[in-house]
């Protein structure tokens, strides 16, 4: 049972994953720290109210708080905007410059008489009729 659990632990994708959780938990404190430190109050300096958490209302007593979720939306959306555009974006140009496929093979070529584009597999040309090379 104990040989099992070693398997277990030393899989490939158990490690995979064991480094993805404690690298995603370390980006995400970087997330929180520039949406909290940076890109709250950029909002906050332009709407000129820091804290939405004091908004609320109240029906037969009981008390609405939906300053919170407009903090928790606005929190989320700069999250979001964060991720998409500091790793996400960076991320899908990097592995588009490294997929550049080859040209693909050419389909035509031009006649050396008088230029025009005609098939490559044509033995003359269906402008001047002159023989291709």
């Amino acid at each position: 049972m104990l040989k099992e659990f070693k398997q277990f632990l030393l899989r490939g994708n158990v490690v995979d994953l064991a480094v993805g959780v404690v690298v995603g938990a370390a980006f995400g404190t970087i997330v929180t720290a520039l949406v909290a430190d940076l890109l709250t109050p950029l909002i906050a300096a332009i709407a000129k109210v820091p804290d939405f958490g004091n908004l609320s209302f109240t029906i037969n007593g009981s008390k609405f708080m939906y300053g919170h979720f407009i903090n928790a939306l606005i929190s989320f959306i700069l999250v979001a905007g964060a991720v998409f555009f500091f790793v996400v974006k960076p991320m899908n140009m990097l592995i588009a410059r490294s997929r550049k496929e080859p040209p693909a093979d050419p389909t035509t070529k031009k006649c050396t008489e008088c230029l025009s584009e005609i098939p490559i597999q044509a033995k003359r040309c269906a402008h001047c009729s002159q023989p291709t090379v």
